[in-house]
């Protein structure tokens, strides 16, 4: 970004490289570090001793504040997400804090509908509808 242009996330102005850039929702670190939790564990007897401090304190924050936890719904909420062209930030805002209602949804991200990606409440209230059938039959 240049140095005139002010960041701003409620209208998408996050700098180039942040809007190209693979973002992940918490739930799918939280894949990602368990598993190479897993293989720390097949390697060594104590796999304690071969995780720092930061790996633990990140996998703990991510399993804490993941809203989804099975592989499978990890993966749907990414393909609902997606249906609507939404921005990576935007996509994984939504999917982290699962907002209940279109007024939330567009609080937490307002360019959303801004950008013209969304055109009405009832597309939200779908959208919406589909994570919240994805999270009860977790």
């Amino acid at each position: 970004m240049s140095g005139e242009e002010e960041e701003n996330a409620a209208e998408l102005k996050i700098g180039d490289e942040f809007l190209k850039a693979k973002c992940l929702m918490n739930c799918e670190v939280a894949l990602i570090l368990d598993h190479k939790y897993e293989q720390l564990q097949q390697m060594s007897d104590d796999a304690a001793n071969q995780v720092s401090q930061v790996f633990e304190k990140s996998l703990q924050y991510v399993k804490r504040f993941s809203r989804y936890k099975n592989p499978d719904s990890v993966r749907q909420v990414r393909e609902v997400l997606s249906r609507y062209q939404l921005a990576e930030f935007e996509l994984c805002v939504l999917g982290n804090l699962c907002p209940e209602s279109p007024e939330e949804a567009i609080a937490m991200v307002p360019s959303m509908k801004t950008k013209g990606r969304i055109d009405d409440d009832e597309q939200i209230e779908k959208m919406l509808h589909d994570l919240s059938l994805i999270k009860k039959f977790e």
